[in-house]
């Protein structure tokens, strides 16, 4: 089956890769191959928003990568999940609906990247979108992106917005207004209770076009080129090595992790790496892989008295029962929640001019993603640092598809990502310690009161760190004059003709809240990029 040839091949059928094939199948003019290494998303637990419990740590649906030996966080290694399915990450990811903060964008545009300020991405936000308020001069409607309010309600949950408040962060209705400060319950990807992922609203109704072909299962060996031309790419599906053309363009929208291994594996990148994997180097860039950036989430635990959390919810079986028919009834109830319902945006000192940190507030408390909840009452105050100077890089570990990248996040290196680290948890213990949560006794069970000095709440911020899944950066653009830029403003890689990157990988710098949807508005703009090219 070689000889295959359509006009763009995307590699990858995540977040980004689902809005492409949407796009640029959409007029009927241009054949579109969506490559995508894992299956279809027939399991139940995809749909189901509570079930990224069960996806998380799963080889069905993720793809068990791990970090390296992290010296910023005393020595662990993390799972470091991505989607293993059509949508990606968007099948098992938190549901959250963020954009980031309007200076995110214009802090690119300052970079020198023409067309990324937030004036030119508020547009494509709002033509993807399905607000459940409707369009409003912020909001689209009609867009293949639902966004609904969340289906369940917790007391202590309610209890923590009044504590914010009275620590000094207001309330908000909308995080996404281009300034996310406030605290409140966020908006999710789902539609009457259940999940909304890029397959489900950009793949699957564009999949009955003629044009449109998913290949499925096949994973992406390494792009295949007619001198510094990309012109398709190997796959490996069912045992047997299988090329696929591209007439006009290669996309590889593969995420942060694997586009740079993928781009390694074809002999692009930095030439000593390329040429250590036993690969011919095709083009010397030494930005692919670097600049990786992720959100560090802190998970502190406070257990509770006197109010209902999922923990001791959970370990009645009637309850669970009801639960199950709350959900199969009326879509309502714990089986709809995100894996945080709650969120908060504020500064970890007056030296940030926005909102440097964010929460995610959980009704619950385990020791790990994967683990059982605690038998106590209990809930957990998540803060990661919304814009990390530490950077870190994940490179092919050889030139095996099959082998898992090299994925060295470089946490807490820098000594500015430590102070906030240590100013969070302050802030952390400020709002628990506010009047409307003291009825409910709360008592700091992770990292502990009894850590107070700034260079023990540094240790502990390794300790009780960990990724919350926001990879951006490893294939980033830039400008001429920035050597590891990968991509231009276009997004096309540089030096080679025909090949573009469009995944997170591309951010310049992170987002200042969840990355998924800012990742589908990347693929939005280059949707109109590659069409007004063609």
């Amino acid at each position: 089956m070689d000889g295959e040839t359509y006009d763009y091949v995307v590699v990858g059928a995540g977040s980004a890769g689902c809005v492409l094939a949407n796009r640029l199948s959409e007029n009927g003019r241009h054949r579109v191959a969506v490559i995508e290494g894992g299956g279809n998303d027939s399991w139940i637990w995809f749909h189901i928003p509570v079930g990224y419990l069960f996806a998380i740590g799963n080889p069905r649906s993720d793809w068990m990568f791990k970090t390296e030996e992290e010296a910023g966080l005393n020595g662990r290694s993390l799972a470091y999940p991505r989607g293993k399915v059509i949508g990606g990450c968007s099948a098992i990811n938190a549901m959250v609906y963020m954009r980031g903060q309007a200076a995110d964008y214009d802090r690119w545009r300052q970079m020198g990247l023409s067309g990324w300020g937030w004036d030119d991405v508020l547009p494509l936000f709002k033509k993807q979108e399905d607000h459940f308020r409707g369009a409003n001069e912020l909001h689209g409607a009609g867009g293949e992106w639902k966004v609904d309010e969340p289906r369940t309600s917790w007391e202590i949950l309610d209890a923590f917005i009044e504590a914010s408040e009275e620590a000094g962060i207001p309330r908000t209705g909308d995080f996404n207004s281009g300034n996310n400060e406030g605290c409140g319950y966020f908006h999710v990807n789902q539609k009457n209770g259940r999940r909304w992922s890029a397959a489900r609203g950009f793949l699957k109704p564009a999949l009955s076009r003629t044009n449109l072909t998913l290949i499925s299962n096949a994973l992406a060996d390494r792009l295949v080129f007619d001198g510094r031309r990309a012109t398709g790419v190997v796959i490996r599906q069912k045992g047997r090595e299988r090329t696929i053309t591209a007439a006009k363009s290669v996309i590889v929208s593969s995420g942060a992790v694997a586009t740079p291994a993928l781009l390694e594996r074809s002999g692009i990148g930095d030439a000593e790496h390329v040429k250590a994997l036993g690969v011919t180097l095709l083009h010397h860039l030494p930005g692919v892989g670097e600049n990786l950036q992720d959100h560090l989430q802190m998970r502190m635990i406070f257990k509770l008295s006197g109010v209902k959390t999922m923990n001791t919810e959970y370990q009645s079986i009637a309850k669970r029962i009801g639960m199950g028919l709350n959900y199969a009834l009326f879509r309502r109830g714990p089986l709809t929640m995100a894996p945080s319902q709650l969120g908060a945006f504020t500064r970890s000192s007056s030296a940030f001019e926005t909102p440097n940190i964010q929460y995610h507030i959980q009704p619950l408390s385990l020791d790990k993603f994967g683990d059982p909840l605690h038998t106590f009452d209990a809930f957990t105050v998540s803060v990661c640092n919304l814009r990390p100077v530490s950077r870190g890089s994940i490179h092919a570990r050889s030139a095996d598809p099959e082998a898992a990248p090299k994925i060295a996040p470089n946490y807490l290196s820098a000594a500015e990502d430590r102070q906030v680290a240590v100013d969070a948890i302050k802030v952390s213990r400020k709002i628990v310690g506010s009047p409307a949560l003291q009825k409910y006794r709360p008592e700091e069970f992770l990292p502990g009161a009894h850590v107070a000095a700034d260079d023990d709440l540094a240790k502990a911020a390794g300790d009780i760190g960990t990724t919350i899944f926001h990879p951006v950066g490893t294939a980033k653009m830039g400008t001429d004059s920035d050597p590891m830029a990968v991509t231009d403003d276009q997004l096309r890689v540089r030096g080679i003709e025909g090949l573009r990157i469009v995944d997170a990988s591309v951010m310049p710098a992170i987002t200042s809240g969840n990355t998924n949807s800012p990742t589908m508005m990347i693929a939005e703009k280059a949707s109109a990029m590659i069409l007004t090219d063609a």
